[in-house]
Order: structure tokens, then C-alpha cells, then sequence
């Protein structure tokens, strides 16, 4: 039953315009002589791979937006520099990953050869074959391979699923659950909600459940972040979060929480800027969930298409042939496991 109620939509407008602009103003302190010297470089690189993402989305549903184009140029900076590529592997938890995200992120028009160096040394280390991967780093990996329309020996979407938390979330307890692992393997079934997950009906309304269950869940602890995630998440299985008990309330949350400035001002309650913050404090605090949310109100915001409302199931021969999001077979460390984690929130 839906619970939508008036202001939602203007809700979600204010905060779309509201976060969007304010990483437009403030992400290119990134890539700017500043932010090379007051951050430290892998949360840096992160950020910059995060705005890039952000930026495909923002492409796909407002093109003209004289925003999105400064940030597509901060993105296009950074991609041009020769020591970018370089950079990404800082961090040998991280490499792998930010090198895949790298060549799948391109901007169009690069006129560098370095994101297809890339993927070539990924294809001669193994990476873009199954091997030892944890299921979510094999349903990431195979996302970003497609993306990048690289050559790889992935499993097929029905197989990454079926291994996948959401797939066999429905009987653990909440609180058990990895917000950020059930979101992502969403959104890469789904391409962020630019397609059908391509899920049973059964397999999809098993996979709401859960995502509605740590909405409330997220929203009780006050993770600004999470729930931002979780309410995207809600639409790319085909809901209408603004319909939702849960969904709604996380974007009234947003809504209530975001700064004058734009800002969502922290990952949760408990982790937001303080009054006194510096320049530099405030934007590492509110970079991450001020950016999450402006990729879901965007996508929520912009609607789907007509056929897209009532996802219908895939058969496994459609799955293999389709590109999007995957999670892998194949079993990894904990710790290897708990890096991934970090990586990609």
C-alpha cells in the first residue's frame, strides 16, 4: 500500500538541486593544488572515482545542466594527468578495484591511452577472471568489466545473484546485514536503476523485503548515508520509494538534515561535522553522503520508463549475455573481504 504524501517530490527536488550543486562548487578542490596537499591521497582518488560515477548518472538524467558540466571537467582533469593511473595503486587493498573503476569511467573523449593500458595488465594479472574473488568483489568486478567493455570470464548474473547477501538475507537478522554490500549488489544488477535487475518476481520481492527491513533499520541508528543508499536502492527493484513507510521517511530525514548550503553534513548523527569544523573537515565529512544522495535523488527523481515499472524475470541465457552488475563465486579472506567493504562505501 502506498503511503506517498505531498512534498515528497518537491522534497526530493530541493535536495537533488541542493547536493548537486554543492559537489558542482566544491569537488574541485579534489584535484586542485590544495587538495592535493590537505588530503590524503587514497580517500582523495576515491573521491575523484566517486564524482566520476556520479557523473555518468548525472549525464543520464539532467545532460544540460551547466553543474554537471564542471564536474565532468574536474573528472576529465584528473583522468588527463599522467600520474593518475599510478596513484590508484597507492593502496594495494584498494588497486585492483580503482583501477577497474578507472577504465570503466572514462569520460568520453579521453585522449589518453591509459585506462585500456589498464585493463590490459588487469587481463594479463587474472583479475578479470573469477579466481579467488569474495561474491560481492566478483559482482563489482564484473560490473566495471562491462562498463568498460573489457574482455573477462565472469560468471552470469543468475549465478552472481544466487550467491549474492540479498539472495539469502530474508532469514538473518538485521543487524547482521552489510548495508553497503545488499545496496551495491543492487545497484549493479540494475546499473543503478538505468535497467531491470532482471530478477524473478519472487526473487525480487524477497530482495524489497530486506532492503526495507535495513531502511528502518538504518533510519532508527540516524545513517544519513545508508539510508540515502537504501532509498535508491528501494527503486532500482522496481518500487517507488516516495511510496514507501520507509522510503518516504528516509527523505523527509535527508530532507531535514541537509545544510543551508546543500549539504548533507556527515554519514549519520553521530558522524557529522561539528560547528567548528574547518573548510577541510567539513568537506571530508560531508563529501561522502552529500554525493550518495545526490545520485539518488537524481535517479529517483528523474523516473523510470513505463515498461520499466514491473521488472520481469531472466532467464539464464538472457543473464549471461547482459551487461551490468555481478557478484562473484569464490571465497576470500575476511579481511580481504572487509577491504572490499571499505573500498566501495
Amino acid at each position: 500500500m502506498s503511503t506517498r504524501s505531498a512534498g515528497l517530490d518537491e522534497a526530493v527536488a530541493s535536495l537533488s538541486m541542493g547536493t548537486r550543486h554543492w559537489i558542482a562548487r566544491h569537488a574541485g578542490y579534489l584535484d586542485s593544488p590544495a587538495g592535493h596537499a590537505e588530503l590524503p591521497v587514497t580517500p582523495r582518488v576515491k573521491a575523484l572515482l566517486q564524482l566520476a560515477l556520479l557523473c555518468r548518472y548525472w549525464g543520464a538524467s539532467a545532460p544540460a545542466e551547466t553543474a554537471l558540466r564542471g564536474a565532468t571537467s574536474i573528472v576529465e582533469q584528473a583522468w588527463q594527468r599522467p600520474d593518475f593511473p599510478r596513484l590508484l595503486t597507492l593502496d594495494g587493498r584498494y588497486a585492483r578495484q580503482f583501477e577497474l573503476m578507472y577504465a570503466a569511467l572514462a569520460p568520453a573523449g579521453t585522449v589518453t591511452d591509459a585506462p585500456r593500458a589498464v585493463l590490459a595488465r588487469l587481463k594479463d594479472a587474472g583479475y578479470l577472471a573469477p579466481r579467488r574473488k569474495a561474491p560481492y568483489l566478483h559482482l563489482e568486478a564484473r560490473f566495471y568489466a562491462d562498463l568498460a567493455g573489457a574482455d573477462h570470464e565472469f560468471a552470469s548474473y543468475d549465478e552472481l545473484y544466487a550467491a549474492s547477501l540479498p539472495a539469502r538475507a530474508a532469514t538473518l537478522p538485521v543487524a547482521d546485514l552489510d548495508a553497503c554490500v545488499v545496496t551495491h549488489t543492487v545497484f549493479y544488477l540494475s546499473d543503478f536503476g538505468l535497467r531491470d535487475p532482471g530478477l524473478t518476481d519472487e526473487a525480487r520481492e524477497q530482495a524489497l523485503q530486506v532492503v526495507e527491513r535495513l531502511t528502518h533499520h538504518c533510519l532508527g541508528l540516524g545513517e544519513w548515508d545508508l539510508v540515502g543508499k537504501l532509498v535508491l536502492a528501494q527503486y532500482c527493484l522496481g518500487a517507488d520509494p516516495l511510496g514507501t513507510p520507509s522510503g518516504a521517511a528516509g527523505i523527509r530525514m535527508l530532507a531535514e538534515v541537509q545544510a543551508p548550503d546543500g549539504a548533507i553534513p556527515g554519514k549519520s548523527v553521530v558522524r557529522r561535522a561539528p560547528a567548528d569544523a574547518t573548510p577541510v573537515q567539513y568537506f571530508r565529512k560531508s563529501y561522502q553522503a552529500t554525493l550518495v544522495t545526490a545520485l539518488t535523488t537524481l535517479i529517483v527523481g528523474n523516473g523510470r520508463p513505463v515498461a520499466a515499472a514491473a521488472p520481469a524475470a531472466r532467464t539464464t541465457t538472457e543473464a549471461t549475455g547482459a551487461a551490468g552488475a555481478t557478484e562473484a563465486t569464490g571465497a576470500a579472506g575476511a579481511a580481504k573481504a572487509t577491504a572490499v567493504r571499505e573500498a566501495t562505501r
